[in-house]
């Protein structure tokens, strides 16, 4: 299916996505004011279902984080997810998504001052890999600092912030890095370009407290959850020095884009015995289980697309 023809919810209807345009002089365009989401969504043929993972949370997380702009979304979370299910519905969709929220600020004019409108689109479009990351990635420390949450908030998914993304993955391409590793102004380590990250040092699992100007994942969370009830390890929230990258036994980056993705070299330094660790398998097995429905434990976290949800008793 091209992208084009995908049916997208915009401006309160549902149209292809060819014609799901706005303004060059959109104030969102312009002055990057807008926030979003990712949600991802796995196709399991065996149940001929496509699950939509932690549904609620994303857009729990999305309307809470758009008032931070005065952007004040009526719809319920409840409605939101009906929305993007029967967008995902009218694209009979049998594999894997992602689905992309994003509220905008709306008027077409010149001046950065807001005037309060606002609207909103739910796209999803077919999703694969994002990254490889297979065989573990090469990460690096790049010269971009991760922006300061009293600039601009850095917890929420906020447009304009991603240009700091944007520049960090190209400065670490250039680097024939994977994938960007960002400080803070403090100097601590902060998170990937599009993802948070973890380490491991003598069986402990660190990352970032949400106060090292992260964003407050949410599979960051998942992996924090499933460490703790699957595999009896806490995750240690404190800061991270850089010099750590290059001491650890394990690091690895989570994001609803690159799920759990190990790092098996950090800055042309091996991580362990640069192979991907036996704690990061651990984990990635688990959240990719969990995804696709093969944990009953975790059921809560999906959200059914063509059939009623299922007791373990039915399954």
């Amino acid at each position: 299916m091209s992208h084009e023809n995908v049916t997208v919810f915009f401006d309160g209807r549902f149209v292809p996505l060819r014609e799901a345009n706005v303004n060059i002089l959109t104030h969102a365009l312009n002055y990057g004011t807008g926030v979003f989401e990712g949600i991802r969504g796995y196709w399991c043929p065996r149940q001929e279902e496509l699950y939509l993972f932690r549904l609620e949370d994303h857009y729990r997380r999305w309307k809470t984080n758009a008032r931070i702009f005065h952007m004040d979304i009526t719809q319920t979370v409840a409605e939101l997810c009906d929305i993007t299910l029967e967008a995902v519905r009218r694209n009979h969709f049998q594999t894997d998504i992602y689905v992309r929220p994003l509220v905008y600020m709306s008027s077409a004019r010149v001046g950065v001052h807001p005037d309060g409108n606002f609207s909103f689109a739910i796209v999803a479009v077919p999703f694969g890999v994002y990254i490889d990351s297979r065989q573990g990635l090469h990460a690096g420390v790049v010269s971009w600092r991760r922006i300061e949450d009293a600039a601009i908030p850095s917890r929420a998914k906020v447009c304009g912030a991603y240009v700091n993304s944007v520049l960090a993955t190209s400065e670490a391409h250039r680097h024939h890095y994977d994938e960007a590793i960002m400080l803070n102004e403090s100097g601590h380590v902060a998170e990937g370009a599009t993802c948070n990250l973890f380490i491991v040092r003598n069986g402990k699992l660190i990352t970032p407290s949400v106060n090292e100007n992260i964003l407050e994942g949410i599979t960051r969370q998942c992996v924090i959850d499933l460490a703790r009830r699957e595999l009896h390890l806490e995750a240690v929230e404190r800061p991270i020095d850089r010099t750590e990258l290059y001491t650890c036994d394990e690091a690895f980056f989570t994001g609803t884009a690159v799920e759990v993705a190990p790092i098996v070299k950090i800055d042309h330094r091996p991580i362990g015995d640069e192979r991907i660790g036996p704690i990061t398998a651990h984990l990635r097995q688990l959240y990719a289980d969990a995804a696709h429905g093969r944990m009953t434990e975790y059921f809560h976290w999906l959200t059914h697309t063509y059939q009623p949800a299922l007791t373990p008793v039915d399954r």
